[in-house]
């Protein structure tokens, strides 16, 4: 959405998006912009500061305040270079700035810029600010493309629903982060190539490898998260080795302490190979099953050669 009461600038950003690919629509100014969106929402606002009836830095401010156009990204258009017109503007909530005149190249260069950076935050889990589902996939795909050998584990924490249930989410939440934390710190052990993280959810995290990367991996994280969530529970229910858990009769059940599960699918030139991400990450949850019938935290590690092996 071009937000602009002069018809000429207006008309030269939208014929340039255009050109480009992008589809354009357009206000003349601050509140007819509101009313456009009440219909049709866009990926992103290129707004004018000075305007009649409502100007640039009061259009963003009321899209900031509304729940549903809060994480919408806002360009700021304007002649104003001054940096305290700028900070006034970022005050606002604008995420970039286009200042008049301005040329094709940089105007198509920071509105690909700003909503390449708006959906890869969409992306990230606002919990431990690793990528989640979609940029997931598209890591698979990019490694299923270079044609090498990869790992891809799944984990979760066994009875995390138990934290829940007695300490509430916000300590479930420290649980989680606590994971986030021990990858992180695992993967600072290991050298090249690079190791990618996501977290699809809840207490579900994924990591792509090298196989040979696999074991250390798993073991500093399992070793570490294991510690940290001990410092996480009552000390009195840390010390005894389980908590209880109330049933919907009052009854009290005993839960063990937390470890991990961890299921992983592999793609290595004598083994199997995948085209497509999804049985990938599905194999890796079907092991991470397998993780789960063991006792204590546990790796599974599919060998099968192919789809018609049973063996594990």
């Amino acid at each position: 959405m071009i937000v602009d009461d002069d018809p000429d600038i207006a008309g030269f950003v939208a014929f340039n998006l255009e050109m480009h690919g992008y589809q354009v629509m357009r206000a003349r100014d601050g509140q007819e912009a509101l009313e456009l969106m009440e219909t049709r929402r866009p990926d992103l606002a290129i707004v004018d500061w000075m305007m009649p009836r409502m100007d640039g830095v009061t259009l963003t401010r009321m899209l900031r305040a509304e729940q549903l156009t809060s994480a919408l990204p806002v360009i700021m258009l304007t002649a104003k270079g001054m940096t305290v017109d700028k900070v006034v503007g970022l005050t606002a909530g604008v995420d970039d700035y286009l200042v008049k005149p301005f040329d094709n190249a940089e105007l198509i260069a920071r509105v690909s810029a700003t909503l390449r950076r708006n959906k890869e935050m969409r992306e990230v889990s606002p919990l431990t600010g690793l990528p989640g589902n979609a940029r997931v996939r598209r890591e698979v795909a990019d490694r299923m493309k270079a044609g090498g050998e990869y790992s891809v584990g799944y984990i979760d924490i066994d009875r995390f629903k138990s934290v829940n249930d007695v300490y509430g989410f916000d300590r479930g939440d420290e649980f989680i982060t606590a994971l986030a934390r021990s990858l992180h710190k695992a993967v600072a052990t290991i050298k090249n190539p690079s190791v990618f993280l996501g977290h699809i959810g809840g207490d579900d995290f994924v990591f792509i490898c090298a196989p040979e990367q696999v074991l250390p991996l798993t073991q500093r994280t399992v070793t570490d998260f294991e510690q940290a969530a001990d410092q996480l529970y009552d000390p009195a229910d840390a010390e005894r080795g389980f908590i209880e858990v109330p049933d919907r009769r009052g009854n009290k059940n005993r839960a063990a302490l937390v470890t991990l599960s961890i299921g992983v699918a592999q793609a290595t030139f004598e083994g199997r190979r995948f085209t497509d991400p999804r049985v990938v990450i599905a194999v890796a949850s079907e092991m991470k099953k397998v993780a789960k019938s063991q006792p204590g935290s546990y790796v599974a590690i599919d060998r099968r050669r192919s789809d018609s092996d049973t063996d594990e």
